[in-house]
C-alpha cells in the first residue's frame, strides 16, 4: 500500500465520523477502547464498513458488487486506477489506514481475508455444513479480532486463537440474532445439515415462523455458539487496561443477547433481542466483577503502551 499523501488527521477524523454514524450491536472505537487505539480501528472499521456496503446495501447488482469489492482490494494493494464511487471516501480511508498498516505492521492478508468474505456474501447463500459456516467466520470475523489485538499492540499465537473463538461466536450470535433479516436477503446461515437434522422446513421462514424444529436446530447451535464464548473468555483477560474491560462488556454483551435469543425461542421475526440502554448499568457492573481466566505467558510488558498515537 503507498504511504498517505494528504492530511492524516482529517483522513483519521473521516474514519471516525463513518464510525460514530453506524449502529453496531458493539460500540467501534468507543471511548473505553484507549485513546491512542481509537483513529486506528476507526480506519480499520472503515475499510471493512465500506466494503460491506458494497456486499450488502441495496441498488448494486452482484457483479457491480464484486467489481466494487475487487477495486476496493486493489486500493489495498495500492492500485487506484479501478473505480469506486466517490461517496465512498476511498481517499481518505486508504490514507488512514495505510498510516495504521505502517505504524502497527498489520499483515494485508488479514484485511484479504475480510473482502473474500464479503465477495462470499456476494455468491453464496447457504452452507452445508457447520464446518463451512465456522470456515466463513475465520474470515469474515476473526481477522478483526487479530486486527484489534496487533493495534492494541498484542501478537503471541495462543492469544489469537482465544480471540477467534470470541469473534466466531460474536458472528455466530449475530447470525441468530438477524435470521429474519438475512432471510429477507436470501440467505441463511444454518447449516444446511443442521436444518435437516432438525426437520425444519424453510417454507416456515417464508411465513415468518420459527418452529419447534427451527428452535430444536437453532438451540443446538447456540450451545455451540456458547462453548466458543467460553473458549474465548481468556483473551478478555489476558490484555491490560481499558481495552480488557471494552473485551469483558463485549463478551457480556453478546452473550446477553445469545441468553435472549434461548429464552424468546429465537422467534425473531417477531422480536430481534438487543442490547437496550438499560442494560447498561448491569453490564458494568458484572464487568467489575469479572472473574478473570488468564492465559499464561502473554500480554505485553506493563510499560508498554497500548496502540500508538496518529503522528
Amino acid at each position: 500500500m503507498k504511504p498517505p499523501t494528504a492530511d492524516r488527521a482529517a483522513a483519521y477524523a473521516y474514519c471516525e465520523r463513518l464510525a460514530a454514524a453506524h449502529y453496531e450491536n458493539f460500540p467501534v472505537a468507543s471511548r473505553l477502547l484507549p485513546p491512542a487505539m481509537r483513529p486506528h480501528i476507526a480506519a480499520v472499521y472503515a475499510f471493512a464498513r465500506r466494503a460491506d456496503d458494497f456486499a450488502d446495501e441495496p441498488g448494486f447488482t452482484d457483479a457491480e458488487r464484486l467489481r466494487l469489492l475487487h477495486g476496493w482490494e486493489a486500493r489495498l494493494a495500492g492500485d487506484t486506477s479501478v473505480p469506486v464511487p466517490e461517496e465512498a471516501g476511498a481517499d481518505l480511508i486508504f490514507q488512514a489506514l495505510a498510516d495504521t498498516i505502517a505504524k502497527h505492521q498489520l499483515p494485508l492478508s488479514l484485511f484479504r481475508d475480510l473482502l473474500c468474505a464479503f465477495r462470499q456474501d456476494v455468491t453464496t447463500t447457504r452452507y452445508a455444513t457447520y464446518a463451512d459456516l465456522l470456515d466463513y467466520c475465520r474470515r469474515s470475523a476473526n481477522p478483526v479480532g487479530r486486527l484489534v489485538l496487533r493495534i492494541g499492540g498484542y501478537d503471541e499465537a495462543v492469544l489469537g486463537v482465544a480471540s477467534d473463538a470470541l469473534c466466531t461466536a460474536l458472528q455466530l450470535t449475530n447470525f441468530w440474532q438477524d435470521l429474519a433479516i438475512d432471510w429477507g436477503r436470501g440467505r441463511l446461515y444454518v447449516p444446511l445439515e443442521d436444518r435437516d437434522r432438525a426437520g425444519a422446513a424453510e417454507a416456515d421462514l417464508d411465513r415468518g415462523v420459527i418452529t419447534p424444529e427451527w428452535e430444536a436446530a437453532l438451540g443446538g447451535l447456540a450451545a455451540r455458539t456458547r462453548a466458543l464464548f467460553i473458549a474465548g473468555r481468556p483473551v478478555c483477560d489476558a490484555v491490560r487496561g481499558r481495552l480488557r474491560f471494552e473485551l469483558r462488556l463485549t463478551w457480556l454483551g453478546a452473550s446477553l443477547i445469545l441468553d435472549r435469543l434461548v429464552t424468546d425461542r429465537f422467534d425473531v421475526f417477531r422480536h430481534r433481542p438487543a442490547l437496550q440502554t438499560a442494560d447498561g448499568v448491569p453490564l458494568i457492573w458484572r464487568a467489575m466483577r469479572w472473574t478473570p481466566s488468564p492465559v499464561e505467558g502473554v500480554g505485553p510488558e506493563p510499560n508498554r503502551a497500548e496502540g500508538s498515537r496518529p503522528a
